[in-house]
């Protein structure tokens, strides 16, 4: 996998029409993980691609490591909303956005785990975080999907001048996501030094 003319090349790459966002994103230095917090990572894609939906993404990585691109990284996509990071607004002009599919907070019925639009999730795909108000029940990622993830931000790093990667919830008290089911710890290993020019590629 590379980038070529700002969009990732590999053969786990479809692109995905979204003509709605045409303003240019120069020299990103920030990467933002979210989750979709819906279905699987094609519908969410051509939800995000919508010119009736007011959010977009760069990319959104399937539970199975399928990447779906929709913005090329040298136009601003609508990922953050009304955020600020580091004294700094408006966080989708300097930044990248990575979409990983994941239902986010799941809801507890008996010995079942649902999503919010109903969808029964395995219980080898839950995650229990124990917080302040107990236990609270989240949808895992995969192990591939966020290798492949890792993967783009280290390809990202090479390209742009990234130095920061940090979760939506970092940017706006509105959201959640990546949400407590986000390794972030072995995500950050897998990464690497964003400031390092040699990065190991971890899908080999």
């Amino acid at each position: 996998m590379y980038i070529l003319s700002h969009l990732l090349v590999s053969p786990n790459v479809t692109r995905v029409n979204c003509d709605k966002n045409r303003t240019p994103l120069v020299a990103p230095d920030t990467i933002v993980m979210h989750y979709t917090g819906g279905g699987d990572a094609r519908s969410s894609a051509l939800y995000l691609a919508d010119p009736a939906t007011k959010a977009s993404a760069y990319v959104v990585v399937a539970r199975d490591g399928q990447i779906f691109q929709l913005v090329p990284f040298d136009k601003r996509a609508w990922h953050a909303g009304a955020s600020a990071l580091a004294g700094r607004e408006h966080v989708n002009a300097f930044s990248i956005g990575i979409e990983l599919a994941n239902a986010g907070r799941l809801i507890r019925r008996d010995d079942r785990w649902f999503t919010w639009f109903g969808h029964e999730i395995p219980q080898a795909e839950v995650y229990v975080f124990l917080g302040k108000e107990g236990p609270t029940y989240w949808h895992a990622y995969t192990p591939l999907q966020l290798r492949v993830a890792a993967r783009i931000c280290q390809l990202l790093a090479r390209r742009y001048p990234i130095s920061r990667l940090v979760g939506h919830s970092d940017i706006t008290a509105r959201k959640q996501d990546p949400g407590p089911a986000f390794p972030w710890n072995a995500f950050r290993k897998m990464v690497g030094d964003l400031n390092g020019k040699e990065k190991t590629d971890i899908l080999k």
